[in-house]
């Protein structure tokens, strides 16, 4: 027996090193760490257990007969983070390049699929070259395996992706099937043809950085909901994510101590808004001062910064909140902000993360560049997506609520369950001087001094209208909260709520506007 443990150690041994002390040189080299090490990080100490740590390739040709390694190139295996279950795979940059074969796939579609049975996050640490070129169809096939398994794992379990290195051509598509996309500045990649394609193609001379890196996808395209400078901090930032999430779409969220007798009224909120309605102020001051221990984790910080999305405990409640950015475009929703917050609500309503919606918006923005790239198909998602979330969803009306984006930001219209608003809060078709200027222009353009006449009608229909108590009145509020007590005001509301049951009609899948 003790020959037979000294195998069994030999060939564990020989399957940590990977491609081999050389290969690991080169990888920390780069400023990166193993697959091995970025588990060790991120996991609890000692809860990584392997599968599939003697697989290899099954492939011949081009001499790969002569090159075998076990694991072949993908570690896979369940750990706990925080003390709860996850299932995680890394890949190995180390053994040819991370690249993909048939039973890397394999391997990977494996752990998904016992994922989904045991109801557990999904975390794919990705560095990899590509399908492997050898292998031809065999690893296209392969992606197309793991695709499928994203797909139906939507909305079952959480799925996070984590890029630490190149993912390129079709690799691309799983992370961007997958709820939440991490980068890493200067060491990771995405596109779907690299700088030499796109230079033959198109002429453009572009670096890796700038085609794919961390903050072209945090900042201008979207893909990647959160980027950081190195290795440690992104992993550090995957643990915090997890701790808001519940592990699949049967749970919810774990709710934390919360001492109520510390709950006291919170004087800064009644001077956060400004007098003058045009002045902007920064909307995450108000959601510091709501929030348990002012911590406030933002997803998509630097992308549609006119929008804030982000998860938060509330009286200990893990809770998902969407706030305009006044600060930014005046906090009016375009075509990223509705894509961004859209994609946001519904991941927290499939999986039963209760949503507050801060509301300060003046409309849509304006311009053909907007409407001819959809801002109708694109700000009906955000609508659609309010529209049909089932879960727990208060809004708070700070200041402006006007036109069409009053509806879509979870009116009471489309199933808000609560709904308040602060006595600077503003509820209208337009701002006043827009609607002054239209139900008035006869009566100021007859006028023998028009500019006196448009500033008393102004005056007029701001003590009209521009107060939250005509919609107060129709029950499409159902308070007028004092900024201070609002703390206590929302926590009593998601708590009213946290049995709450509410059914969409019957049906194979939904038409979302895409």
């Amino acid at each position: 027996m003790k020959n037979k443990l000294d195998e069994l150690s030999q060939k564990k041994e020989a399957a940590k090193l990977g491609g081999g002390a050389k290969r690991i040189k080169s990888q920390h080299d780069k400023g990166k760490l193993t697959a091995r090490e970025r588990i060790e990080l991120l996991v609890d100490e000692g809860s990584f257990d392997e599968i599939g740590m003697f697989v290899k390739h099954r492939a011949t040709d081009f001499g790969l007969d002569k090159q075998n390694y076990p694991g072949d190139g993908v570690v896979t295996g369940f750990a706990k983070i925080n003390g709860r279950p996850v299932a995680l795979f890394a890949q190995d940059f180390t053994v040819f390049g991370g690249s993909l074969s048939e039973t890397h796939a394999e391997k990977i579609v494996k752990i998904m699929k016992l994922a989904m049975k045991a109801g557990i996050p999904i975390i794919g640490l990705n560095d990899s070259g590509g399908a492997r070129i050898q292998e031809g169809v065999n690893s296209l096939g392969g992606y197309a395996d793991i695709f499928l398994l994203n797909t139906l794992a939507s909305g079952v379990v959480p799925q996070i992706s984590v890029i630490l290195g190149p993912c390129a051509g079709g690799a691309v598509y799983s992370p961007a099937i997958t709820d939440f996309v991490f980068m890493t500045r200067n060491t990771s990649h995405m596109f779907v043809t690299g700088p030499n394609v796109v230079k033959t193609v198109t002429h453009e001379d572009v670096s890796f950085e700038d085609l794919g890196g961390a903050d072209t996808h945090s900042q201008k395209s979207g893909v990647a909901h959160f980027a950081f400078d190195n290795e440690i901090e992104t992993l550090i930032n995957v643990k915090k994510l997890l701790s808001f999430l519940p592990l699949n779409f049967k749970v919810k969220p774990e709710n934390l101590e919360f001492d109520f007798n510390n709950l006291k009224e919170n004087e800064k909120l009644c001077s956060i808004i400004p007098d003058n309605p045009n002045k902007p102020y920064d909307m995450k001051e108000v959601i510091l001062n709501l929030v348990d221990d002012e911590d406030f984790f933002e997803v998509h910080k630097n992308y549609a910064e006119n929008i804030i999305c982000g998860f938060a405990r509330l009286g200990g409640m893990s809770v998902g909140i969407v706030a305009n950015q006044p600060q930014v475009l005046a906090g009016v929703l375009d075509i990223n902000a509705s894509v961004k917050s859209a994609r946001f609500v519904r991941f927290c309503d499939a999986f039963n993360i209760p949503i507050l919606v801060l509301v300060d918006v003046p409309g849509f923005l304006p311009g053909t560049e907007q409407e001819w790239n959809g801002i109708i198909r694109h700000g009906a998602k955000l609508l659609f997506a309010f529209s049909e979330a089932t879960v727990p969803k208060v809004t708070l009306i700070t200041r402006k609520a006007y036109g069409g984006a009053y509806d879509v930001m979870n009116s009471k219209h489309i199933r808000g369950d609560f709904n308040y608003a602060w006595p600077s809060a503003e509820i209208a078709v337009m701002g006043p001087k827009g609607a002054v200027e239209i139900i008035f222009k006869k009566e100021i353009e007859s006028s023998k001094n028009p500019d006196e006449e448009l500033e008393r009608k102004l005056k007029e229909y701001i003590k009209k209208f521009a107060n939250p108590y005509i919609a107060a009145e129709r029950g499409f509020l159902d308070d007028v909260i004092e900024p201070k007590t609002t703390k206590r005001v929302l926590i009593n509301a998601f708590d009213l709520l946290k049995e709450k049951v509410d059914l969409n009609p019957r049906k194979k899948h939904n038409n979302i506007p895409l």
